[in-house]
């Protein structure tokens, strides 16, 4: 048995060599938190999928022989972290390596990756989608985006949706089994172009928001910088709400420190120059409590 001296997650997502997306981003942040990373790639690609013409190997067939490895190992996991999955038929791969390593009772995070901006992403079908369905049941915390909470719940994606429908989304999605569900790219109706992000706390009944300001700029590999600062708050014991601030400050700091540079946005946040934040003292939060 090995005995986990730091948190350790299982993070099972895809590699991209170039920009900064899936384990590029998932690996040094929860690095930086103090997490070992054990990374489970589901496909390698020569760079995240904003450019063209990019070079991919799905590594479907090498999953289950890479876990069966760690299970004779004995390795235990402190969280599982799921993010882009290279087809419907890794759902499954999943889904068994939840059950194998469930004995030491790891926290489960999926990020229910599926599109964006209203529409699938072009190597997804609706065979996904109902997959995915299914997977998010095991979840203890998802982190979808708007156009994710829509397909997950068959509604139509609306940018004019109201706070009141993002809650009753929420706890549509709670209902299909995770504990705490947090919905990004929310619009924020009570500020021009503003998001947020929405939470609901399904065992205490609370709603939490945390409000971004626009910048008009987009930069891949937002969401899973924001879930892995998810998941490594959850870890060092941070309550909901204070995760999401920690979270939602990282990638606003991360964007407003490139959107000043003449740089190709494709390439993501500088990382590399917002890590240390992740260990600054926690600050005057700006999360609010939801009636």
């Amino acid at each position: 048995m090995i005995i986990n001296s730091v948190p350790r997650v299982a993070a099972i997502h895809d590699l991209s060599g170039f920009g900064r997306a899936s384990l590029t981003v998932v690996i040094p942040i929860l690095s930086a938190m103090g997490v070992q990373v054990c990374p489970l790639p589901t496909a390698v690609l020569s760079s995240h999928s904003a450019y063209p013409d990019l070079h991919a190997v799905d590594l479907s067939d090498d999953l289950q022989p890479m876990i069966d490895h760690w299970k004779r190992l004995g390795v235990e996991f402190d969280a599982i972290y799921s993010g882009y999955l290279a087809g419907a038929g890794q759902v499954d791969t999943v889904k068994r390596f939840i059950h194998d390593f469930s004995g030491s009772k790891p926290l489960v995070m999926i990020d229910p990756v599926l599109g964006d901006n209203g529409k699938l992403y072009s190597a997804y079908t609706p065979e996904m989608v109902e997959k995915m369905k299914d997977l998010v049941q095991l979840a203890d915390v998802i982190t979808p985006n708007l156009t994710e909470a829509a397909y997950l719940l068959g509604e139509k994606h609306d940018t004019s949706i109201g706070l009141d429908e993002i809650k009753q989304w929420a706890r549509r999605l709670a209902d299909m089994g995770p504990d705490k569900v947090i919905i990004t790219s929310a619009p924020d109706q009570s500020k021009n172009n503003n998001t947020s992000v929405v939470a609901f706390n399904k065992t205490d009944q609370r709603f939490w928001r945390v409000s971004c300001d626009y910048i008009p700029a987009h930069y891949p590999g937002t969401g899973d910088a924001f879930a892995s600062v998810m998941v490594g708050a959850l870890l060092q014991g941070d309550s909901l709400p204070i995760a999401l601030d920690r979270a939602v400050q990282f990638i606003s700091l991360g964007v407003r420190a490139t959107f000043g540079h003449n740089r190709q946005a494709t390439e993501g946040i500088l990382l590399e120059k917002m890590l240390p934040s992740l260990n600054a003292p926690v600050q005057i939060s700006s999360y609010q409590l939801l009636d």
